[in-house]
């Protein structure tokens, strides 16, 4: 698995525990749904930190929880 699909399972994840759906994250964070829908979709493999403290921010969560995951573990190398 790469960085960019462990971060789309994340945000997957997360949204399961919280109860809310995709498009409530973005409202809630402040993040384009666009940009969320990419994100989860596979467009958008370069996400920033930048848009995952904001999408952190708005679970009320910290950018270490977020990645306090075993999805983060063993990730293969991204090459651009």
């Amino acid at each position: 698995m790469t960085v960019g699909e462990a971060v789309q399972q994340r945000i997957l994840q997360l949204c399961t525990e919280y109860d809310i759906t995709i498009n409530k994250l973005s409202i809630i964070s402040g993040v384009t749904q666009s940009t969320v829908n990419n994100i989860i979709s596979g467009r958008n493999n370069s996400t920033t930190v930048s848009t995952i403290k904001k999408l952190c921010d708005g679970l009320e969560i910290t950018v270490r929880e977020f990645f306090d995951s075993d999805l983060f573990d063993d990730n293969e190398q991204e090459i651009c």
